[in-house]
């Protein structure tokens, strides 16, 4: 017998109420972080994080700081450009998009996700959310592909983020909310978008196509033979921009 509180218990007793006793659960970080910004963001961000680790090492392997830029052989088979996707290399345009050109460049564009995607994700949904980052991706590419005209690599998820900014817009619309506030943001990093070395057509792409991608979402509800088809359209469109040569 044990001695307890009011009495005595026997062991059997003791064991008995243990085994209806829940037990708290281990989580780790990444469960934390994955229920503060959400599952889809945080997934994200680790994909882009460790492409950059990769970068920096290759950067390392050739002399230059991973602390001052990516700049490497890696980088090099990952960036984007239309005379090389015009070549065959149809890869560059996903690798591309989780590429980062220097550290302030990774972390600038991951606080932005982490910011704007983890609200987006919230008010869309995981599947949704996630369909609008890799659209916009895909967009920022294609308008690079019809429209760029030069041999320099571009690399970021600027692209996609700007597409979630325009997503956010339609939702903020759907939503009757006032939209004075991204649309002064919009308009402060599209002024950015012009400063030498930044993709203005990357961001663009992205931007429109992620707000369309959004508005197909939104506008079919529930309706899921809907949603898809629209998408999927959406994508064939842009698939055609992007591979079909027409520049």
């Amino acid at each position: 017998m044990h001695p307890a509180s009011v009495g005595f218990q026997c062991p059997e007793e003791i064991a008995e109420a243990r085994r209806t006793v829940r037990q708290p659960k281990r989580t780790t970080g990444l469960q934390v972080a994955g229920r503060r910004w959400g599952t889809v963001t945080v997934t994200l961000v680790a994909l882009n994080v460790a492409v950059a680790i990769a970068t920096a090492g290759s950067a390392i392997s050739v002399g230059n700081s991973p602390l001052r830029t990516f700049s490497s052989p890696l980088q090099s088979a990952l960036l984007t450009a239309p005379v090389l996707v015009d070549d065959g290399q149809w890869w560059r345009v996903v690798t591309s998009a989780f590429t980062h050109a220097s550290l302030v460049h990774l972390a600038l564009n991951m606080l932005a996700l982490l910011l704007f995607g983890s609200e987006l994700e919230r008010m869309m949904g995981k599947a949704r959310y996630l369909t609008v980052y890799l659209v916009a991706a895909l967009g920022g590419a294609a308008a690079l592909q019809l429209f760029g005209a030069y041999l320099g690599g571009v690399v970021g998820a600027s692209g996609a983020i700007y597409g979630l900014l325009g997503a956010f817009g339609v939702v903020l619309v759907r939503q009757k909310q006032d939209l004075r506030g991204l649309l002064t943001l919009l308009a402060i990093n599209l002024v950015i978008s012009f400063l030498p070395g930044v993709s203005l057509l990357g961001h663009l792409g992205g931007l429109v196509t992620g707000a369309a991608a959004a508005a197909i979402l939104l506008w079919a509800r529930r309706r899921t033979a809907l949603a898809v088809g629209g998408v999927a359209l959406l994508v064939v469109v842009l698939l055609v921009l992007v591979f079909g040569g027409l520049r």
